[in-house]
């Protein structure tokens, strides 16, 4: 009997041992086992607003084409590119696409006589993030490129469109022969740019205004969110993590392994978490969904972001957000560290992260009209910047500074993009209370290129339709909002 009931007592402990191996290998609600990875943080404590990857791909520009070697210029956040892009563009179909060498046209031609439109991407984004923006079907060789222009034009005296996406490497463009686009469509985009100001371009593809544009200086309320704060968004232990004050007066915190520095008087953070080097390629497309992930969990966004691609010498491994302010991007004002987010990944684990802890009111102070240089004196500018031969982009844009507690001021400048990745003042606004000379309105012509009727509610003929001075109000407000002003 004995016997009897210690076979039974060994059999049931030896189950109930089982059962708990079992339990716990896969990890079954009551006996879970915690193990943190080593990018696992406490629970953060809500902050900046989530953003999804589509909200930060978008064009720095859109150049539209009016024929007879006429250009302008539209900014993001205007009234014209967001009827252009989410109204005309988005949500229509690229596909057939055939690869072809970049020097199959000549584009210098094909730039001053035929109307159309460039989506300007700076320095390229992949495929696959395009796809965010654009519903895009190709082969492999097409889906692994990365791209820096789309070009949709009408060729003159065809009723036919023509659509190109242009490799970032220069050497070849993908032809999209079955693209959903009407010669309305150009034509419509067309006619929101005759109401813009008129832009020259120089021998090696920059714009600049014929004449100076309008932008305004802005002057909002901040906080800051506490360096405390952001130390419990990212160590998963806050508890083990010391802190001391460095000679720069900057405060460092670390949990052994990871270090958060925070500089400019709890305004600017740096993060480090140290992961061993791999020879592993790293998918930018991946880094950039990582990034935005990780992002919304440590610290949100203050406002509109762009990604900017760092480029090829960052082997896939940066991440570059650049923060706008209504239409324009914002630049540092060295030594200042403002208007930007930074991220380096290995194979989508975050190893660095230098963000500002500023977030800005919801309403500004102060606005100033501001005007900035354009034609000749802009030119003569450019030409005599000393890197000139490495600049690939010329744009309007704000510098930041805090101009008293808890106060920051935007100032409009002319900024210059160098092939580096870096970005560099060219030019400051015209002083407080400048005019430019009243210009004479130029006549528009009857032209059926140009001008005719347009769809205001894209090219499937249900949309509402009118003629080039149906939109004229409109026009005029876009026009000045181009330069800078809030729609």
């Amino acid at each position: 009997m004995i016997e009897r009931f210690k076979t039974g007592a060994l059999i049931a402990l030896v189950a109930i041992s089982l059962i708990q191996s079992y339990l716990l290998a896969y990890s079954m609600p009551g006996l879970n086992a915690t193990v943190r990875s080593d990018q696992n943080y406490a629970n953060s404590e809500p902050m900046g607003r989530e953003m999804s990857v589509e909200s930060v791909i978008f064009p720095d520009q859109l150049i539209v084409h009016l024929g007879d070697n006429k250009h302008t210029v539209i900014l993001p956040g205007t009234q014209f590119y967001e009827m252009i892009l989410n109204q005309r563009i988005k949500g229509r179909e690229f596909k057939g696409f055939q690869r072809n060498p970049a020097n199959m046209l000549d584009w210098d031609e094909v730039r001053k006589n035929d109307i159309g439109i460039e989506l300007r991407f700076d320095s390229g984004v992949p495929v696959e993030l395009l796809q965010k923006l654009l519903k895009l079907e190709g082969d492999l060789l097409f889906l692994n490129e990365t791209i820096n222009r789309i070009w949709i034009f009408k060729t003159t005296g065809t009723e036919e469109v023509r659509t190109f996406f242009f490799a970032d490497d220069g050497q070849m463009v993908y032809e999209s022969v079955r693209a959903d686009l009407t010669v309305r469509d150009v034509q419509d985009y067309v006619g929101f740019g005759q109401y813009q100001p008129t832009y020259t371009m120089t021998a090696d593809g920059l714009y600049y205004p014929d004449n100076p544009i309008v932008a305004s200086e802005i002057v909002y309320p901040y906080e800051t969110y506490s360096p405390d704060l952001m130390q419990r968004n990212l160590f998963f232990d806050p508890s083990t993590t010391r802190t001391w004050e460095d000679r720069n007066g900057s405060q460092i915190y670390t949990d052994g392994k990871r270090g958060l520095q925070v500089e400019q008087n709890g305004m600017w953070i740096s993060y480090t978490d140290p992961a061993a080097p791999q020879n592993i390629e790293n998918a930018l497309s991946d880094n950039v969904f990582a990034s935005v992930e990780f992002i919304n969990d440590h610290g949100g966004w203050d406002g509109v972001h762009r990604f900017v691609n760092p480029g090829l010498s960052s082997k896939g491994k940066l991440v570059l957000f650049q923060q706008y302010i209504e239409h324009y991007p914002v630049i540092e004002s060295a030594p200042f560290h403002y208007g930007y987010m930074r991220l380096a990944l290995q194979q989508g684990v975050v190893t660095e992260y230098a963000r500002s802890l500023i977030t800005l009111g919801v309403k500004e102070e102060s606005r100033k009209e501001r005007w900035l240089p354009g034609g000749e004196p802009l030119r003569k500018t450019l030409q005599s910047f000393g890197r000139r031969s490495e600049v690939i982009a010329l744009f309007p844009a704000l510098q930041a500074l805090p101009v008293e507690e808890k106060k920051m001021r935007f100032t409009p400048v002319w900024a210059v993009r160098l092939q580096d990745g870096s970005e560099h003042l060219l030019e400051n606004a015209y002083p407080y209370g400048y005019e430019p000379p009243k210009q004479e309105e130029p006549k528009k012509e009857g032209n059926a290129e140009n001008s005719g009727n347009l769809t205001l509610g894209g090219s499937s003929g249900n949309g509402r339709t009118g003629s080039l001075s149906s939109l004229s109000n409109a026009g005029l407000l876009a026009n000045k909002a181009a330069g800078g002003e809030p729609n």
